[in-house]
């Protein structure tokens, strides 16, 4: 095999062993920052050996192998300073309660290593951005460049955000585990929430010339199919895993060919892949028969009543308001507010969801949020008041940051424009 072949084989076995591999470590190791250094020690260690040693028959373990080598060293190296030190005068009892692990059991338990893992990089210790680009190195085995370009900043951000956010994780002696009890469902809305928000991103780009980003979308739906293997109790990742499956489902129809975006009423529903639709179901029907339904799973009732629909006009929009209405006391919110609007358009006429609109217009949380008067516009368009829909349509434009988007509400802009009268 050609070196560069090689090369592609390590980085797809890094891709799918490095989260695994970063996990068991940081058990035994207690750092999340040494744990991803003994990891990638051992990638480089593949990089090295692999082209002529060839590609072993496992690689995970080859490189768990490496990787212990190389932490034993660690903790070698260590013992050798503290029994300078405790020649020096040091209290030995202190070194007795830094004994090296037992570095044997390093793949024992290996799924609840992973779910330690996520628990850690999403910690609320962390601020959005720092748990997102965290779990995207760890979990999803991005590179901080990746990170970087998925996200539209430049890599020294994403560097400082990674560097920094271990460095909170070991200054607050953050511990390794998976919380318990009322700790763990405060912990796990911190962990949904990251994997959604990456997985929006990737669905709507919030900026660049790009309407989608699939590969998000992609990195977003592992990170759930793997949380829904390791916490199959709980409802809500089944009802985050379905809304990201059945969203998925659409994205080969949202663009056209030439990546313009496509509107919900107007995509093919053909090119709507129906494997992600029936993973989605199946999903949501085990998120709601673990409990009460969560924001999660009611947000995926939604988004099935629209896969469940063979065209616009079967659409259940009394039932999708009905959901919002819901979504609304589950997690109440302006946008939840902004979206029962439109389904109210949809089923009872545009008058009424614009008496909705109206009043979120005073609501601090969306003065810069393009959706308000894009949302706006549509309706005053229904309700055949053209100029004033032009006009909100060209406001929305000017509050977007992506360029498809604008692009769009333009075009809308222009099509809203009153007609000439006649002389």
């Amino acid at each position: 095999m050609a070196v560069s072949d090689t090369h592609r084989a390590v980085e797809a076995v890094w891709r799918i062993e490095s989260a695994r591999l970063i996990a068991g470590l940081a058990r035994m190791v207690h750092d999340i920052g040494l744990a991803e250094e003994l990891a990638q020690d051992a990638l480089v260690a593949a990089l090295e050996q692999w082209p002529e040693s060839g590609i072993p028959d496992n690689p995970g373990a080859w490189l768990m192998s490496i990787a212990k080598r190389r932490a034993i060293d660690q903790f070698r190296r260590r013992d050798r300073f503290d029994r300078k030190l405790a020649e020096l005068g040091r209290d030995a009892e202190a070194r007795q309660e830094q004994a090296e692990p037992d570095l044997d059991a390093i793949e024992d338990d290996i799924g609840d290593d992973l779910l330690r893992l996520v628990f850690t990089a999403c910690h609320p210790v962390l601020s959005t951005e720092a748990r997102v680009a965290l779990t995207l190195r760890l979990l999803g085995g991005l590179s901080t460049d990746e990170v970087a370009r998925a996200f539209l900043v430049p890599e020294s951000t994403v560097a400082q955000r990674i560097v920094r956010a271990k460095r909170t994780l070991a200054k607050k002696k953050v511990p390794f585990e998976v919380p318990r009890g009322a700790e763990l469902a405060r912990r796990l809305s911190s962990v949904l929430e990251v994997i959604y928000l990456i997985f929006n991103e990737g669905y709507s780009a919030t900026t660049g010339d790009d309407w989608m980003r699939p590969a998000l979308c992609e990195d977003a739906l592992r990170l759930g199919r793997i949380l829904a293997e390791l916490a199959p109790w709980e409802p809500e990742v089944h009802g985050l895993v379905a809304l990201m499956e059945i969203q998925a489902s659409r994205s080969r129809a949202r663009m056209d060919a030439s990546g313009a975006p496509v509107l919900l009423l107007d995509q093919d529903r053909a090119r709507w892949d129906q494997l992600l639709i029936r993973r989605g179901l199946a999903a949501l029907d085990r998120a709601e028969r673990l409990g009460a339904p969560g924001s999660y799973t009611v947000q995926a009732a939604i988004a099935a009543c629209h896969a469940r629909a063979r065209t616009p006009e079967e659409t259940d929009w009394q039932r999708i308001a009905g959901l919002y209405d819901l979504l609304g006391r589950l997690a109440p919110s302006p946008v939840v507010e902004l979206n029962r609007a439109v389904a109210v358009s949809m089923a009872f006429g545009p008058a009424a969801a614009l008496e909705l609109v109206d009043a979120l217009t005073a609501e601090p949380a969306l003065e810069r949020y393009h959706l308000l008067p894009s949302v706006r516009a549509d309706l005053l368009s229904k309700l055949d008041r053209h100029a004033e829909a032009k006009a909100e349509f060209e406001r929305a434009a000017t509050l977007t940051r992506n360029e498809r988007e604008r692009a769009l509400l333009l075009e809308r802009a222009a099509a809203s424009a009153p007609e000439p009268v006649s002389s």
